[in-house]
């Protein structure tokens, strides 16, 4: 009886400790689960898949996104529109050259004449140099620039010369104004051929684009060769321009 008494003992004791934790375990799906279905029966598991990898991805499947990528971007659109530019600036430089036996530059016919007011430069700031000016025979100053460089009307006025052949003057532009109550005649020579912007009896207005530094008449390289008389007489261009051009 005493045996009996002690099997039946170590019986319950067995069963109470056994039993409640096979109640709480759960039956193994029969079935691969879900990641979804597997939250849903316990909100606290996370389930990894072991066989889950990142994915390499590759430099060409995206575009630009960050500062440094949209800047790059931005600049090599930007240089290939300065080329392209650069491109049709030297393949119209080479039809005006090849029409005129004369190297044209590439000036930027948008700037405008130096100064203002009533008197203007007739060429760019730092586009030309004075090799000399009156005196000799020598009636006006010439203005070395590049071949195609830009002229401007120094004052307005209106034209009364503008040819292809004016003498030894080639190809030539004369403007008669009225500054300061005083006629002031300019003329502008050498031209290159066709680039004229203005013709007789046109009104102009100081500044404005009146033809190309160029190389034709009685002239010995590219350069404007710029006249002034005021009143019917000489004076000397270069003087004139520094006192009057604001």
């Amino acid at each position: 009886m005493r045996t009996v008494a002690i099997l039946g003992a170590v019986c319950a004791l067995v069963a109470g400790v056994a039993l409640p934790a096979l109640a709480s375990a759960k039956p193994l799906p029969s079935e691969a689960a879900t990641l979804q279905q597997m939250a849903f029966d316990d909100a606290q598991s996370l389930v990894v898949a072991s066989e889950a990898t990142s994915a390499p991805m590759e430099r060409g499947t995206y575009s630009a996104t960050t500062p440094d990528e949209i800047a790059k971007k931005q600049a090599e659109e930007a240089a290939k529109k300065r080329a392209a530019a650069a491109a049709a600036a030297a393949a119209a430089a080479a039809r005006v050259s090849s029409s005129t036996g004369g190297q044209v530059s590439d000036a930027d016919l948008r700037l405008i004449s130096a100064g203002s007011g009533a008197v203007r430069y007739p060429l760019p700031q730092g586009s030309y140099y004075v090799s000399r000016t009156v005196g000799g025979g020598h009636e006006g100053a010439d203005m070395v620039a590049p071949a195609g460089t830009p002229i401007f009307a120094a004052t307005s006025g209106v034209v009364r010369v503008s040819s292809e052949s004016y003498g030894a003057y080639g190809v030539a532009v004369v403007i008669d104004s009225v500054v300061g109550g005083k006629r002031v005649s300019t003329t502008y020579a050498h031209m290159t051929n066709g680039t004229r912007g203005v013709q007789a009896g046109q009104t102009v207005e100081a500044g404005q684009f009146i033809g190309k530094v160029g190389n034709t008449g009685r002239s010995y390289g590219a350069h404007l060769h710029f006249e002034v008389r005021i009143n019917g007489s000489i004076v000397e261009p270069i003087g004139w321009l520094r006192a009057n051009a604001g």
